[in-house]
Order: structure tokens, then C-alpha cells, then sequence
């Protein structure tokens, strides 16, 4: 039987490792210094390779490499199917799990290995963990062409200890040409990146984003053996974008090997071509903006104090256009609808950029799409950026707004332009929706006018991926703005080819590609019932600490679940359903003379302990919990809504029922 050559190097470095596991070298250095002085004479030192091994058959050596070996063969082989079958490969008698991943021979594979990193020196004091103890974690985040990986967690420390191998599909995302083996010259006209993002979690599960750097692979292609070991320095975020938060040790290696590799003059000159071409770019890109906010200025003076963003830093401490951070996202079957979009937007945390020091400064922090969804949250910019992109991807018109709220905040929300002239904007943290009918400021007195609804006071610029607007109108005020887009004199527009240039994907520009977004990974009705459990508990110390008893009713427990599933949908859909029949069931549930009280909140975290200590702040909380009287019987029920990213919404319901004596 004949191995393809990828197959017949996994098979020697399986069995190599087999024996240095047994020490088999060891042991046959012993016997071949035995061999030699006890068996020869002094004069002949020479020991052919018969020699060796009938002395390794006599000690029984070979017998126990035999008996430590046996050999597993898939069980496709017995049943004849055309299916590609895995090597034969060697296991230990208790197999560790090992996931499989299918090589296709025919495509090209960049293999990327972290072996552990080093001079993370914030945790240079960080204690070893004990086993079994919770501390804080590392988790690295990559995303390749379409593909995204996760590395396993590692106890933060200065040295973390990261293994993990990602296998990336160099041609996923291509247009037709996938099946082709593609050469090492064709590899080095794909310029996508691997954005590597670094998450510390801490002990109580808060996420915080400690670096985001991409990583420049196709100095592979011109390594000798297709392999090469790259030391990366990983910088902080924000304001400690230029400080150095520790090394990463990576193996970067092509699959199947490459036939014949590049010569490092032909890949340095492409890198400095590409950077040249887009230092270009962005130069006149930032001559055109500079031009068009003279001509903005010179409208109005006034326009000098309006909140018009051109440009915003990400993470890194890099100025990009606006527009970049927009591109039109299809959720695939993870999102239906844009209300359901918008909802799962909403239960993303909300989390202000870190700031060092006082003053009540906001820092300014627009996270690339990758850092975001891998933090699980962020501040409002990057929720607006994210339901922009979901919205245009259901084929909305869609438009981030840069404005304020009341007191002068600035903040970002969505807006949506219908076909009949219609707008609505979209709260990006809450998911609600407000239709925009603007005041006349020239109607007469007597003539009503419609009363706002939404938190938004002044709006000074309008954009998505493809366009830019600034509001040139007498007001910025929200209440009085006309959104006619195609009214110069409204809006000042800016140059579409002149934001294509810089923002549009697949250029040799500086803008990440968008990941995809990713399936939920939690189970619901287990984090339901774990959540449910810990808050019993909870609700029963607390309880005797008031010297108070406590008895559950789960059949009332159980009933509360409609009304949880009501609210939910009211939050996604807008549309109330399902308020009588709970009404009813509770009518039914309580006995006359009895009273029923309930209290309903809502969490976008799992952290029992966390939320009951929130509801404790709630007087009626308080009230349903702390209940004192005849018969009294206490129900908990939770609801956990799973969504994409691992994103969820918690419901939770405390009741109570008593007998009232007067």
C-alpha cells in the first residue's frame, strides 16, 4: 500500500513519537553499549545492523514496542463506501480525543501554530494555579478568509502556555478557482491577513481585549521547507496602543508543501508595493476629506461645532474612514429578521472605552468587527456599526448617525430610509425603534406638531459603506431635520469614488475583512436550569438570614414561563401576545384569599449571584423576596435566549403567594 507524502509524514511522526514516549532510544543505546563490550572483541568495534536488532529481539525489546502498539483502522474500510478514509495511525490503549480535520490533497492549507508566548509581564507576579482553582484566563481569537478560530483558554501568566495548531483554508473564500492547487505566486496576490485578537477573561467571566494585531503570513512562501517560526509582539489597545503586552511564539507552515518557494526579494518588493499603494490612497483620500470640510466650514461657521466624524480610531490607535467600519453582513440562518438583528445587537454588552485617569474624558475606541464580537461587548459605536452592517445585509437602506443625546453626550444609533420616504431609527443598545415625523419650525403656532419620542437631540453626519453625509441644514437640531438625501442643500455629500477607494473590500487597503458572525454555543435549558438552581439557593440564605423559611412551589415556577417568553418576544418583535392566558393560569394557581406578586427583570449576562444582588436593589424585588406571611410560597423561573457570538438574554421571575390576613 502506497501513502500520498503528506500522509507518509504524519505516519513517521505518530510513530516517532510513540517511541520516545517508550524511551525506546534510550533503551537501545543500552543495549548497544552492552552489546559492544561484552559481545566483541576489542579488535573488531564494528556491529552491523543484524547484530543490533537480533540482541533488541533477544532482550524483548521489539515484543514490547509490538505489545504498546496496536493499530486502528477506520470502519469505512469494511464498508466498501467511496468516503476518504484516515490513515492508519498508532494509539495508546486509552486514546486521548483528537479532532480529525479532513485535508483536502488538492487545496492549499496554511498550518499556524502558537507554541506559548512569553513577556507578558503584567502577569509576572500572577501565583501558579492550583488544580482545579478558577483564575483568569487567555484566549486568542483568529480570523482567516471567512473562517474564524477559537484557542483553548490558558491560566494567565507571564509565559501562557498556548498549543493550538488552526488549520486555514488559503482559497475558502474564492470565486470558483478553490479546487485548483494554487502556487506560491498566485498565495501572494491574496493580501487578506490573519487577525489575531487576544481576550483576558477574568474570574467572574468579564472579557477585556488585550491585543489586536494582524498578522502578515506569506512570508511562508518564501521560507525554506514551506516553514518558518515568527516571534510576534503583541501592543496594547486604546491609549496603550504603543506599549508592548507580551510575545507570541508562531509556526507557520503550508500544506502540501510547496513545489518550489519564492525568493525573499520577490515577496519583500510585493509587500512594499502594496503598502506604497495604499499609503497612496489613503494620502488622497485624506487631501479630499481636508478639501471637503473647507467647503462644509465655509456653508456655515457655525458647522465648525457640528459632530462630523470623517474619521475615528480603532483599537490600535489607527485613524480609518468612518466608512470602513460598515459593510453589508448576512447573517445566514443565525438572524431572520432585522427586528431579531437588532435585538441580538441589543444584548451585546455595553462597555465605555477604558480610560486611565479622571476628568470625565470619553476615550475613543471604534473596534474593528473581530475584537468586538470576541469581547462580547463594547461601546455604542461599535453596536451602530454592527446593526448598520446587518440591516444593509437584509437589503435596508441603512446609515450610522453621529449626534448627541440630551446634555450634550455624543452618541451613534441606526437609521433607516424606506422606499416610501419613511424614517426610523434604531437604539443600537436597546433595539428600539422610533419612527422620525420632523417639526415644521415655520407652521404657524396653532398647528400641532408631532412629539418626539427618541433620547436624540443633534445629529451632524449620516454615513454607511458606500456614502457620507454631512448636515448642512439651518438646525442640527433632530426634531427639525428634513432627510432628503438628495437635497444638496440639506446634505453635503461626499465623493462615493473617493470613499470606494479606501473602504471597499478586496483593495490593497488597510481594512480588515468583516468575520463571520458564529452560532450560539450554549444550551439554553442548561443554563436556564443552572442559573434557576443557583438563585434557589441564593433566595433561600438570603431568606434565612432574615430568620425567614422558605418553600418552593415548583408547579407555580413552571407557570411563569409563558410570561417570559412573552416579554422576549415583545422585545424582538414589538407585539405583545400570550398577557391573557398568563393572567388566567395565575388566576387559576391562587387560591381565594390569597395574593400573587411578581417581578420580572432582565440580564444580558449569566452571573447569578451578580443579578440577584441587582434585583435586591429593586424595592419590589425586595418585596416578592423578603416576603413575610401565612402560607407563603416563593417561585423562581428563568428563561436564558441563546443568540449568535454566544450573545444572550437572561429572564427572570421571582413570585410569591401568601395568604392576606388583615
Amino acid at each position: 500500500m502506497s501513502l500520498p507524502p503528506e500522509k507518509a509524514s504524519e505516519l513517521k511522526q505518530i510513530i516517532h513519537q510513540q517511541l520516545v514516549k517508550m524511551d525506546v532510544h534510550g533503551r537501545i543505546r543500552e543495549v548497544l553499549a552492552e552489546t559492544i563490550r561484552d559481545e566483541l572483541a576489542p579488535e573488531h568495534q564494528q556491529l552491523s545492523t543484524e547484530d543490533l536488532i537480533k540482541a533488541l529481539r533477544q532482550r524483548g525489546i521489539v515484543d514490547d514496542v509490538m505489545k504498546e502498539l496496536k493499530f486502528v483502522t477506520d470502519v469505512n474500510e469494511k464498508e466498501g463506501t467511496s468516503a476518504p478514509k484516515p490513515s492508519t495511525h498508532f494509539v495508546d490503549r486509552e486514546p486521548p480525543v483528537l479532532k480529525k480535520t479532513n485535508i483536502d490533497p488538492t487545496r492549499r492549507y496554511l498550518y499556524l501554530q502558537v507554541l506559548g508566548g512569553k513577556a507578558f509581564l503584567e502577569h509576572l507576579q500572577e501565583p501558579e494555579p492550583l488544580p482545579g482553582q478558577i483564575c483568569s484566563t487567555f484566549t486568542l481569537c483568529l480570523h482567516f478568509r471567512n473562517q474564524r478560530f477559537r484557542s483553548k483558554p490558558v491560566p494567565c501568566a507571564c509565559e501562557p502556555d498556548f498549543h493550538d495548531g488552526f488549520l486555514l483554508e488559503v482559497h475558502k473564500d474564492s470565486r470558483g478557482d478553490g479546487s485548483k492547487m494554487v502556487d506560491a505566486t498566485t498565495m501572494l496576490s491574496i493580501c487578506d491577513p490573519v487577525h489575531i485578537v487576544l481576550i483576558k477573561t477574568d474570574t467572574f467571566g468579564e472579557t477585556t481585549l488585550v491585543a489586536s494585531y494582524f498578522l502578515e503570513w506569506r512570508s511562508v512562501l518564501a521560507a525554506e521547507n514551506g516553514v518558518t517560526n515568527i516571534a510576534v509582539e503583541l501592543l496594547g489597545v486604546g491609549t496603550e496602543s504603543k506599549v508592548s503586552v507580551g510575545v507570541l511564539n508562531i509556526r507557520l507552515e503550508m500544506y502540501p508543501q510547496l513545489n518550489k518557494t519564492l525568493s525573499p526579494e520577490v515577496t519583500n518588493t510585493q509587500f512594499a508595493l502594496e503598502r506604497q499603494k495604499t499609503a497612496e490612497k489613503e494620502r488622497l483620500f485624506l487631501v479630499y476629506a481636508k478639501q471637503w470640510w473647507r467647503e462644509y466650514l465655509q456653508i456655515r461657521p457655525t458647522h465648525n461645532v457640528r459632530l462630523v466624524k470623517i474619521f475615528a480610531q480603532d483599537e490600535n490607535g489607527v485613524n480609518r474612514p468612518v466608512c470602513s467600519y460598515i459593510r453589508p453582513l448576512r447573517a445566514g440562518r443565525l438572524l431572520d429578521t432585522p427586528r431579531q438583528a437588532a435585538r441580538f445587537v441589543s444584548v451585546l454588552g455595553y462597555e465605555r472605552a477604558p480610560v486611565i485617569g479622571g476628568g470625565g474624558g470619553k476615550q475613543e475606541q471604534w473596534c474593528t468587527l473581530l475584537a468586538f464580537l470576541s469581547r462580547n461587548k463594547g461601546d455604542c459605536e461599535d453596536h451602530a456599526n454592527l446593526l448598520c452592517s446587518l440591516l444593509l445585509g437584509f437589503g435596508l437602506e441603512a446609515f450610522v448617525c453621529a449626534g448627541t443625546k440630551a446634555k450634550g453626550v455624543p452618541h451613534t444609533w441606526v437609521m433607516t430610509c424606506g422606499t416610501d420616504g419613511t424614517i426610523t431609527f434604531w437604539e443600537s443598545l436597546t433595539g428600539h425603534r422610533y419612527i422620525h415625523r420632523p417639526i415644521n419650525p415655520d407652521d404657524p403656532p396653532l398647528v400641532e406638531q408631532p412629539k418626539p419620542l427618541y433620547p436624540y437631540r443633534t445629529i451632524g453626519c449620516i454615513f454607511n459603506h458606500q456614502k457620507f453625509f454631512g448636515n448642512c441644514q439651518p438646525s442640527d437640531a433632530v426634531e427639525v431635520c428634513v432627510f432628503d438625501l438628495h437635497d444638496e442643500s440639506k446634505w453635503k455629500p461626499m465623493s462615493g469614488e473617493a470613499i470606494k477607494s479606501v473602504c471597499s473590500p478586496g483593495t490593497t487597503s488597510s481594512v480588515p475583512p468583516f468575520p463571520p458572525l458564529c452560532a450560539s454555543t450554549l444550551d439554553a435549558a442548561v443554563a436556564s436550569n443552572e442559573i434557576e438552581v443557583q438563585l434557589r439557593v441564593l433566595v433561600s440564605e438570603h431568606r434565612k438570614d432574615l430568620g425567614l423559611s422558605t418553600v418552593w412551589d415548583d408547579h407555580l415556577s413552571y407557570l411563569l414561563s409563558p410570561a417570559l417568553a412573552a416579554y422576549e418576544l415583545e422585545r424582538t418583535t414589538s407585539i405583545s401576545a400570550g398577557n391573557e392566558e398568563f393572567q388566567d393560569v395565575v388566576r387559576r394557581a391562587v387560591p381565594d384569599g390569597h395574593t400573587f406578586k411578581g417581578f420580572p427583570i432582565h440580564f444580558v449576562y449569566r452571573n447569578a449571584r451578580r443579578a440577584f444582588a441587582t434585583c435586591l436593589r429593586s424595592p419590589f424585588c425586595e418585596e416578592v423576596v423578603c416576603c413575610r406571611g401565612d402560607q407563603v410560597r416563593l417561585a423562581v423561573r428563568v428563561r436564558v435566549f441563546t443568540y449568535p457570538e454566544s450573545a444572550c438574554a437572561v429572564w427572570i421571575m421571582f413570585a410569591c403567594k401568601y395568604r392576606s390576613v388583615l
